[in-house]
């Protein structure tokens, strides 16, 4: 089948290891790559890759809006806001990386066949990734729950500019998103930045109110969640099994990265693109089928 063509907006970590993963995919193809500056870090990696590249950021596309199907805008939340009001006007299927609150929020182990027949997808943020399947299967098990808080700590080195600057949104995006596929009547979010050296992987954990729970049961419930994600994001795994102490279910995740572009210890840069990945490919992979079926009605 014919591959998706797609452009990434954002020339920063996660718009430069987006491309990478693009350009080993089977159903994706970056068109274009576009920053603010051709002398960045990102944009001298995509032109090594031989990508087609702009310093004109949003424009680019504007000026030739044939050149991608799909955009994957991994700039910030404001510039999110103004990007996808233009893009729907083109047209375009829009995968937001960053935590505004644009589109259909989407969680790969979760909903990907729902999320993945929309145009719009919110990829929520890296810990929301790491933390809402694992607050899924919880709920599921467990409807009435009263609280959940997740806990997510990063190596302040995997932080970027846009990361730092977004750090409210960051925490109102993945609360909403947790009330959403949990259930739990109120969420909290934290998130750490560790200055420490060497730089620690991503470690994320879910603490969770709920009263006298089969723990069995959940831990069956959770490997097998685990499994799911591990299919895409093949660095993330259970530090152990989950536990249960004064009322609250305690589970512990750790994410390292493909090393892809960035070091393997940015695991919550690496698990929001490969979520977005696998978001892609599963719309490219219904485009082909819709396309086959309209061939064959002629």
């Amino acid at each position: 089948m014919s591959k998706v063509s797609v452009a990434i907006l954002g020339s920063g970590n996660i718009g430069t290891d987006l491309l990478v993963k693009i350009q080993r995919s089977e159903y994706l193809e970056c068109k274009l790559f576009a920053g603010r500056s051709l002398s960045s870090k990102g944009m001298a990696r995509a032109i090594s890759l031989g990508a087609t590249v702009s310093d004109e950021g949003i424009d680019a596309i504007v000026k030739n809006p044939d050149c991608c199907t799909l955009v994957f805008d991994a700039t910030s939340a404001k510039d999110a806001e103004h990007h996808f009001e233009v893009l729907r006007e083109l047209g375009k299927v829009v995968i937001n990386m960053t935590p505004a609150k644009i589109g259909t929020f989407c969680i790969p182990a979760v909903d990907l066949n729902y999320a993945a027949e929309q145009r719009y997808f919110n990829m929520v943020t890296c810990g929301g990734q790491a933390s809402i399947p694992i607050a899924y299967v919880i709920g599921q098990i467990y409807p009435k729950m009263e609280y959940i808080e997740v806990v997510s700590s990063i190596s302040s080195y995997s932080a970027g500019p846009a990361t730092r600057l977004n750090l409210d949104e960051y925490i109102e995006t993945t609360e909403e998103a947790l009330r959403i596929f949990s259930g739990a009547k109120k969420t909290k979010s934290i998130l750490i930045l560790n200055p420490a050296i060497p730089c620690i992987d991503m470690q994320t954990t879910i603490f969770a109110s709920v009263a006298n729970p089969d723990m069995r049961k959940l831990t069956i419930a959770i490997n097998s969640m685990v499994k799911t994600i591990s299919s895409y994001v093949p660095g993330y795994r259970l530090l152990f099994s989950p536990i249960y102490r004064d009322g609250h279910i305690i589970v512990m995740i750790r994410v390292q990265g493909n090393g892809d572009y960035l070091p393997k210890y940015a695991g919550n840069l690496d698990i929001i693109n490969c979520a977005a990945i696998a978001v892609a490919e599963r719309y490219a992979k219904n485009t082909a089928v819709v396309t086959a079926a309209n061939f064959e009605a002629r």
